[in-house]
């Protein structure tokens, strides 16, 4: 949340100032309904959401994160026709990662198109798509399909719907009771395990960055086993493509599971027949 929002008010700002004075009145479309409705929450709740910069600009009489040219797409039909307008536009997509939604369809039309870039705007975590893709991947596959990738592929740092370090030890300072103790696990190891001892340092607080398969007891706040910490090591290009190709089959196997959690509503039958496929798939495997 707030992501899509700071790119629509530096979108309009550039567009306002004509700094890409080769593709005057570019089009943008907003492709994400819950970026969608977010911004229609943040417009209508200016006076709390806005700091004084963008109030400045509501006083004026202007709205930060409307202006001309911008589009949004709420169905997939909406979706889908993006990629059929040929002239130079934005396209603000989900998901982040690029390991499911709308952004997928828009990748497959597009990372072959050397006249295009790719920019992506949030962490990108191991295993996907988005990692491979700023890691500098050049094959991908997409709906079964092999894409050559040949679009220009940028990260721009500091745009986050997270708050950064300074704004979670804020966070935390805040309690009026301590809290027992805290976990810190989103992100790197290296960046979770100096956060944690900052955490420490800083107010006193337990703080634990958990290794794989480590495991606690909230209710008597004990660590019950350590867990596997796995050391990182520098691989070469053969490793690199063997692991890229485990990390892949692990993303079609969460895959997997949201398949199985969107079809909890299918008739026993169905579910039976899902679950034989399932199994023999596994079977087959399982060697």
């Amino acid at each position: 949340m707030g992501r899509t929002q700071e790119l629509l008010y530096f979108i309009r700002e550039i567009k306002e100032k004509e700094l890409l004075k080769e593709y005057q009145n570019f089009e943008v479309y907003l492709d994400s309904p819950l970026a969608i409705e977010a911004t229609k929450i943040f417009t209508k709740n200016m006076r709390e959401c806005f700091d004084e910069d963008a109030l400045a600009l509501v006083n004026a009489g202007i709205n930060p994160l409307i202006f001309d040219g911008l589009k949004t797409a709420t169905t997939s039909d909406d979706s889908k026709m993006i990629n059929f307008i040929e002239k130079p536009k934005v396209i603000i997509s989900a998901s982040g990662m690029c390991d499911a939604g709308r952004i997928r369809h828009h990748l497959k039309h597009n990372l072959w198109r050397e006249e295009c870039t790719i920019l992506f705007v949030g962490y990108q975590a191991m295993g996907t798509l988005g990692r491979r893709l700023i890691e500098g991947e050049k094959n991908v596959k997409l709906f079964g399909e092999p894409i050559e990738v040949k679009a220009r592929i940028e990260s721009l740092h500091g745009i986050s719907g997270h708050a950064d370090m300074n704004g979670l030890l804020k966070w935390l300072g805040a309690f009026k009771e301590a809290p027992q103790r805290v976990f810190v696990v989103h992100g790197e190891d290296t960046v979770t395990e100096e956060f944690a001892k900052t955490v420490e340092e800083k107010f006193g607080y337990q703080a634990y960055a958990p290794f794989p398969c480590s495991e606690a007891d909230l209710l008597t706040n004990e660590i019950l086993s350590e867990g596997v910490k796995i050391p990182v090591k520098a691989k070469k290009p053969a490793q690199r493509k063997a692991d890229a190709a485990f990390e892949r089959l692990v993303a079609a196997g969460k895959r997997l599971l949201d398949v199985i959690y969107k079809n909890e509503g299918l008739a026993n039958k169905d579910k039976a027949k899902f679950e034989s496929q399932i199994n023999n798939l596994s079977d087959k495997w399982d060697i």
